[in-house]
């Protein structure tokens, strides 16, 4: 085979690779937007979790709820924004010196949030999928093939430890415990 003609199959294989890595890749979320909205939706998780948990009604454990959200897609029209995530609550508590997990829950959820007056958003509907029967429908219905190809993956808890064990003045190593 001549030299022109392996160019010519690398220089092919080359753009299908390309084009495939390309279009197989998860929608691109703005950066920007997320930075503003991400907080807002983990405050509001964190607030709807709350007294939801088996810490909670354990004074000692001084337990609360941590959570986390990856943004899945983004959309912003005008001053609403629609938040494809997938969302990370644990409840975290303390006791003799170490972490303690007393629950927790990883769901799906569309979020809409509207920009307030004073720039920031809040957010105004939140939607989750039913537990058990109906849960593939809806996640199908309300996410594209790569935002449900994205629920596939792990979602670690370390960054919410972390952020318990900084709450509750413990050490970076501190152990975590079951509740």
């Amino acid at each position: 085979m001549s030299a022109r003609r392996w160019a010519v199959g690398t220089g092919a294989v080359v753009v299908l690779v390309g084009t495939g890595t390309w279009v197989m890749r998860p929608g691109s979320v703005d950066t920007r937007l997320w930075d503003e909205v991400r907080p807002v939706i983990e405050a509001r998780l964190a607030a709807e979790s709350h007294g939801t948990g088996y810490g909670e009604d354990v004074p000692a454990l001084h337990a609360r709820w941590f959570c986390r959200a990856e943004a899945l897609d983004l959309a912003e029209r005008g001053d609403e924004v629609r938040a494809g995530v997938d969302t990370l609550c644990v409840e975290y508590g303390m006791r003799d010196g170490g972490l303690v997990e007393c629950g927790g829950g990883r769901v799906p959820q569309v979020v809409r949030l509207e920009r307030d007056p004073h720039g920031g958003y809040r957010v105004v509907a939140r939607e989750a999928p039913p537990d058990g029967a109906g849960n593939g429908e809806w996640t199908k219905a309300h996410f594209g093939f790569f935002a449900r190809a994205a629920l596939d993956d792990t979602m670690p808890s370390d960054t919410l430890q972390s952020t318990a064990r900084a709450h509750f003045g413990l050490t970076a190593d501190a152990p975590v415990r079951d509740c």
